[in-house]
Formats: C-alpha cells, structure tokens, sequence
C-alpha cells in the first residue's frame, strides 16, 4: 500500500477546506478549531509532498493538484458514504437537482446523464434549465448543483472552471461546404441572442469585414439555431462540443469552418451559504468534472 495515502479525517478536513476556502469555516463545519484545519491540511500536504492551497492574506485558493486531488478526494468519500449507507442503513433512492443552461442541457449533458445513472442506478437526477445565465430569484437555493456558461465572474457564489471552450461554425449536412471562411460571408447567417458578437469575433479572427445586417435570423437558444441550421436555414456559430456530440447522435449539421477559441467557460457554482456536501453531490460533481475533461481533449 502506497505510504503517502493519508488518514481520513485530513482527507475530510481538505475536501471541506477545498469547498469552502476557509479555514474558519472549515472548522465550524466539522467541529474543528481553525488551528485543527490548519495542522491537518499542514499534514495532509507534508504527507504528500505538494502545496494543496495557495495562502494569501485573507483568502484560500487551491494550486492546480489541490484541484485535481479535491475532486478525486470527494469523489471517493461519496463512494464510502453511499457504499455504506446501502451496506448498513435503509438504502432509498437519493435525488439530485441540477440547474443547467438550456443548451448545455439539451445538446450535451442531457445525453451523457444515462452514463452516470449505470454508475450510481440509486441516485436519480431531476434536470432543470434556464435561458439565461442568472437564474430566476425564486431559483437560487434549490439546485443541489448547478452550472453556468460566462467568465466565472458571479457575486453570490464560488465559480470553478469546468472547460474551456470553442465556437465553430456549423451548417446543414446537405448543404455544400464553405471551401473558404470568406464563403460564410455569404450567408444566410443566424444569429443566437446573447452571442450576437460571435460572428462578428469569428470574421475578425480570420481578417474579414463583417456587419450585423448580413444576420437573417436571430434565435434564443442553441437548440433553435442548430434546428434551423439542419432545415437549411443557413450558418451558425456555436459551441464545438454542443455541433460535435449533435453530429455524432446524427442531426444534419455539419461543422464548417475551423474552430476559434471562445471567451466563456462552463462553471461549478458553488453558493456561499451551501453546507456539507451531500455524498451523491460529490460523485456528480466528480463525474461533471470527468466528462467535461474527456471532452476537451
């Protein structure tokens, strides 16, 4: 057995300090003094032979292998707190409500939850979506996870980066393939409400001339761009992982042009006021984290 694994309570005190940020706050969930926190992330770290946390003068932040090493470490506790449950105590399914974008949902996440159900078949997922980015105030506390599309610049919570991103163009399977970037100019193009920028971004990067009015349809989400893009509607932009898996599940689009970095990630929310991670948010947290990385590489 490798000597470097560690004892369970530092692992519990690192996944709630990774959470929270805060040593403080660490310790009052677990019952611990912050001094406590402290000497157990210390050990955790020494045992390890790697810096966990960044510490600055009034704030946590985790180095790149405190990341990756939180989401391993809450992954496992969730598997022991599940295993245990179903082993020891009334084993009842559990349900997750995960707030999502309505195209992240439709396009993407919706077709890879079946995935997670064959891993955990006693966590059931209640999927819900919203069009824009901010959801409704009488939304804001009952999503057991949720994750938003922006720059991780949100106020009422902790943002941590899924993904990174990329915008390709997309037309229908039918339709005859732009040979050059300049063709798309040619239109018909559509454009999505809230992104009316990326074509004007997409033409700029490729030092060509582009006005709004070239734009024939405008669209509010995604999944309506992608439709009228298979009925021959014309061109849109969009997220390359939303055209590849729409591709792949045979909806007639077809990517075409090359794909452009794009200013916006997906995002964990993690809200200020959230407690102790329940065991089943742990393991979909982990598992979102798994699928967005396959994805991007």
């Amino acid at each position: 057995m490798d000597e470097r694994l560690s004892n369970l309570t530092w692992l519990r005190t690192f996944e709630a300090a990774a959470r929270l940020l805060n040593f403080t706050k660490t310790g009052q969930e677990l019952g611990l003094t912050q001094t406590a926190v402290s000497l157990h992330i210390r050990a955790l770290e020494a045992r390890l032979g790697s810096k966990l946390f960044y510490r600055q003068a009034r704030r946590l932040e985790l180095t790149e292998v405190g990341q990756a090493y939180a989401l391993t470490v809450r992954q496992a506790l969730g598997d022991i707190a599940l295993a245990t449950t179903r082993l020891f105590g009334a084993e009842t399914a559990q349900t997750l409500t995960v707030r999502v974008p309505v195209s992240t949902s439709a396009l993407w996440l919706a077709h890879l939850l079946p995935e997670f159900a064959a891993r955990h078949p006693a966590i059931n997922i209640r999927l819900v979506s919203n069009i824009w980015t901010a959801p409704e105030p009488r939304d804001d506390m009952d999503a057991d996870v949720e994750i938003r599309l922006g720059q991780g610049n949100w106020e009422d919570g902790t943002a941590l980066r899924l993904s990174q991103e990329t915008i390709v163009p997309v037309c229908a399977a039918s339709r005859e393939q732009p040979v050059l970037v300049s063709e798309l100019l040619q239109g018909p193009l559509i454009h999505i409400l809230g992104y009316e920028d990326h074509w004007a971004r997409y033409f700029a990067a490729h030092e060509l001339p582009y006005a709004s009015e070239h734009a024939r349809f405008s669209v509010d989400t995604t999944v309506s761009a992608l439709q009228l893009v298979a009925g021959g509607g014309g061109y849109a932009t969009v997220l390359a992982r939303f055209a590849k898996l729409s591709i792949t599940r045979g909806m007639g689009i077809a990517i075409a042009g090359p794909e452009m970095p794009f200013q916006q990630s997906h995002y964990l929310i993690r809200r200020k006021a959230s407690g102790p991670l329940r065991p089943e948010v742990q393991l979909f947290e982990a598992w979102l984290t798994e699928i967005f990385a396959r994805s991007d590489d």
